[in-house]
Parts: C-alpha cells; sequence; structure tokens
C-alpha cells in the first residue's frame, strides 16, 4: 500500500468511497422537498431492514407478541442507497439523516438513534426492560457497550472488509481483531446466563442480535470463516434461540431489501402483511 501524507485541509472527493460513496457526504440537512407518507397507526415508523432498523422492527413485534396493541405500527421502507433519509420530511425527524427514525403520534414526540427508540418504547409500554435497579443498570450496561461497539462492526470491519472500493491489510487486521475481541466479550459474558442482562430477554438483547447475532449465524458480511464465528459457541447459541423467536423471525423481514423473497417484507402496514405482501407472494401475483 502507498504511503498517504494527509493534505493541510481536507477536501471532499464524492467520486470516492465505494459502494456508499453516492450517499456519504460530510454535510447534514435535506436536498430535496418530500413529506412522509403517514399510514393508520399511532406509530409511524421510517426504517430499512439494515441491522439498525431490525432493532426497531423486532421489538415492536415482540411489543405486539405481548398483547400491547398500542404498538400496531405503520414501517415505512426509506431506500438509504436512493437518498430517501435526505428528504426535508425525513430530516425534520432525524437531523442526522440516519435510520431508524419514530413519530409517536400519540405523544406528538419524534425518537431517532435506534437505542433511543427501544428505551422509549420500552418505558412507554412497561416491558422488556427490568424495573429492579440492579437488573436495569446491568440492561442498560449492554446497551451502551452495543451502541458504542457496532460501528467498529458495520464502519468499520464490514467497510473495509465488504465494502470498500480496495482492500487494505492494515483496516482489515485493525477492525479484525476488535469484532473478535467484542465477540469474545460477549461469547464470555454468555457462558453462565441466557441472555445478555441475566435471564431475561431485554432491548439489551434486541439491540444486540441484528449486529453480533446476524454476524455469527452468516447473514453479515460473508465473514463467518474469516472470522471463525464457529469458536465463539456461547455466542452462537444465544443468536440461535434469539432468532427462534417468532417476533424476531417477523421484526428481522420487515423493511429488508435484499435476501430471499420470502425474507422482504418492504412495507408493514398490517400484521396481515407477513402472510401476503412478502416480495415472493407480490411476485407470484405479478406473474
Amino acid at each position: 500500500m502507498a504511503n498517504y501524507t494527509p493534505p493541510k485541509v481536507w477536501k471532499w472527493d464524492s467520486e470516492s468511497g465505494g459502494d456508499w460513496a453516492s450517499i456519504n457526504r460530510p454535510i447534514s440537512g435535506a436536498t430535496f422537498n418530500a413529506e412522509l407518507p403517514v399510514g393508520k397507526h399511532p406509530l409511524q415508523l421510517y426504517s430499512m431492514g439494515t441491522p439498525n432498523g431490525q432493532k426497531v422492527t423486532i421489538m415492536l413485534e415482540e411489543l405486539l407478541a405481548l398483547g400491547k396493541d398500542g404498538a400496531e405500527y405503520d414501517a415505512h421502507l426509506i431506500r438509504i442507497g436512493e437518498g430517501d433519509q435526505f428528504s426535508s420530511g425525513f430530516v425534520a425527524i432525524n437531523p442526522n439523516s440516519k435510520i431508524p427514525a419514530l413519530i409517536d403520534r400519540d405523544t406528538g414526540v419524534r425518537v431517532f438513534e435506534s437505542g433511543s427508540i427501544l428505551l422509549y418504547l420500552a418505558e412507554k409500554f412497561g416491558a422488556f426492560l427490568p424495573t429492579d435497579s440492579a437488573k436495569r443498570i446491568e440492561t442498560m450496561n449492554w446497551v451502551f457497550w452495543l451502541q458504542g461497539s457496532a460501528p467498529y462492526l458495520g464502519g468499520g470491519f464490514g467497510h473495509f472488509y465488504a465494502y470498500a472500493p480496495e482492500k487494505f491489510e492494515y483496516p482489515i487486521d485493525r477492525f479484525t481483531m476488535e469484532v473478535k475481541r467484542q465477540m469474545d466479550v460477549l461469547d464470555w459474558e454468555l457462558a453462565d446466563r441466557r441472555f445478555l442482562g441475566g435471564d431475561e430477554y431485554t432491548i439489551a438483547d434486541m439491540l444486540t442480535w441484528p449486529w453480533y447475532g446476524n454476524l455469527v449465524l452468516g447473514e453479515s458480511y460473508d465473514a463467518g470463516e474469516f472470522l471463525d464465528v464457529a469458536s465463539y459457541t456461547n455466542l452462537l447459541r444465544w443468536a440461535e434461540d434469539i432468532l427462534a423467536r417468532p417476533a424476531v423471525q417477523r421484526g428481522r423481514i420487515v423493511n429488508r431489501t435484499r435476501g430471499p423473497l420470502n425474507e422482504q417484507l418492504h412495507e408493514r402496514h398490517d400484521a396481515s402483511d407477513f402472510d401476503t405482501n412478502t416480495q415472493d407472494k407480490i411476485a407470484s401475483v405479478n406473474n
């Protein structure tokens, strides 16, 4: 790799950056005017089925599985590869132009950042967040751990291993080391407990599974062999246990645009959409 000397003043090159170059930029704000669609339910989610998006749809489906009818929601697809997140409507909800973003029409509040959304929903519905002080603190330890750790997996390892326009040894080695360290942290923690917070399934698991569960189950970056994920047996057990939950199986496919057609539900406006509006069903009707 050729040596690189940073210039005195960095300037943005919109042509560099690999697969996501067209949507990465060093400025904020809307680039075009467009209103967001609004559905019939109190909760309006604007998202895409990336790991961060899956966190929220899994939480909402888990709440509905508990019988929390007020958690019914409309999930509108934001195609981040096409720049939908830079519309004036979306920026009004999340000035950071990142999915997911939520509007609660009952309270009139906007909620952005996935961790904030799950904490908001947990407190609103009184579920998946322990009321016992010590257990709540332990859960929040892992919530903050995930929010600080996942960027190393997605923006670091995932970018340089899977998406960067060229492969460079140093950043791949650097982020691989950190991701393996993080998996080891989880593997040790899960050796003597069923879930991250202890014996209770919480928002900590829902936040962490879409990143590290998908990684060890082979859903992310096609990097399982490279990372030797099979050696993290406790983490694998946890990932498989959570995937077996029906609400997780539903939530993980909402707003998803990649993978098998039967695992893509581009928009979700009613529980019946899982039976009628996945992409394989739509394709069969069109054919």
